[in-house]
């Protein structure tokens, strides 16, 4: 595998973490969001899905030399900085949620409780998080593809589920089931053929919280927990407007969590760039080796590749599209 760092200079792709200022929009660039739920917790989750957006770019080089714009990616940190991206608009059309550490409600994360996981936090980013919600699901092709803790955020804001906290922290490589609804859409039709049972799959996970369906409405359930309580872990909100590919998702896993290569990238980086302790970035590194062993590390490709990196890759084509001079 070609190996790409989000902090080198490329002609097609550019990495920001959003501090005291953004950068201006510009002609050149095209702006996907990244909204960072990590409360500054050292993870790999975010950077894994900054590599998910620049491998995609760098597939597509071609097309956007000719367009002369790049990719860029600005982070943003939602929960400590209060810091939330425009709604769609001539800039932002496409938005990526991370994972996070502590509980869904970020009234209930004091600090102490268990589900906090040391997370003490203001909830003031939560209703502009919301109206941002609200106005993707509104626009016509803005896009979000929303992750674990996102997911989770996404459930609570529109009322489809609830979370309830697990007896055990689930972890590992789970199955997950494709719903009855998952096996008629034209998308999740596909991920299923490719499934011994066209149902069951493999996921990274690493979560503290079940979501609990309580109210579809104009959602999609598209996948439940296979084992024990069935919680909801994958919806579909909103669909392209061609009524192929989703453009609004949540996912309770982990689909930028990729195979083995991929995410010993992620770690080296940290690791190279004094970000992570040795003791961290050895017991991760241990971890993943010895989850992406054989089967599992197809397994996990085939779901990242129909939850993750081909939706990315259909929304950042569209976009690239766009720009791409008239011939």
């Amino acid at each position: 595998m070609e190996r790409h760092d989000i902090h080198k200079p490329h002609d097609y792709f550019e990495y920001v973490r959003i501090e005291d200022s953004v950068p201006p929009a510009a002609g050149d660039r095209i702006d996907v969001a990244l909204l960072d739920m990590n409360h500054f917790w050292p993870n790999v989750g975010h950077d894994a899905l900054v590599h998910a957006v620049l491998e995609i770019a760098a597939e597509l080089r071609e097309e956007l030399v000719r367009a002369g714009v790049k990719v860029r990616v600005l982070s943003y940190d939602v929960r400590r900085r209060n810091a939330i991206p425009d709604s769609p608009n001539g800039r932002f059309q496409l938005y990526l949620g991370t994972g996070g550490p502590g509980h869904l409600d970020p009234r209930l994360n004091d600090g102490e409780s268990e589900w906090s996981q040391g997370v003490s936090e203001d909830a003031a980013w939560e209703a502009p998080l919301f109206r941002l919600f609200d106005d993707i699901l509104a626009h016509r092709t803005a896009a979000l593809f929303a992750v674990c803790h996102s997911f989770g955020l996404v459930c609570r804001w529109s009322g489809v589920a609830k979370p309830e906290l697990r007896e055990e922290k689930s972890s590992g490589m789970p199955l997950n089931r494709l719903s009855r609804e998952a096996l008629q859409h034209p998308w999740f039709e596909q991920f299923a053929r490719e499934l011994p049972d066209r149902q069951h799959f493999r996921v990274v996970d690493n979560r503290l919280f079940d979501l609990v369906l309580e109210s579809a409405g104009r959602s999609l359930p598209i996948a439940f927990d296979a084992v024990g309580s069935p919680g909801l872990t994958m919806i579909e909100l909103a669909r392209d407007p061609g009524g192929t590919m989703p453009r609004f998702l949540g996912v309770n896993h982990h689909p930028e969590i990729i195979d083995r290569d991929h995410i010993m990238q992620v770690l080296d980086e940290k690791r190279d760039r004094g970000e992570v302790t040795p003791s961290w970035y050895g017991e991760r590194a241990t971890t993943m080796r010895d989850l992406f062993r054989g089967e599992n590390e197809r397994q996990s490709r085939l779901t990242s590749h129909y939850t993750l990196l081909a939706p990315l890759r259909f929304q950042l084509e569209r976009l690239i599209r766009g720009r791409e001079p008239a011939r």
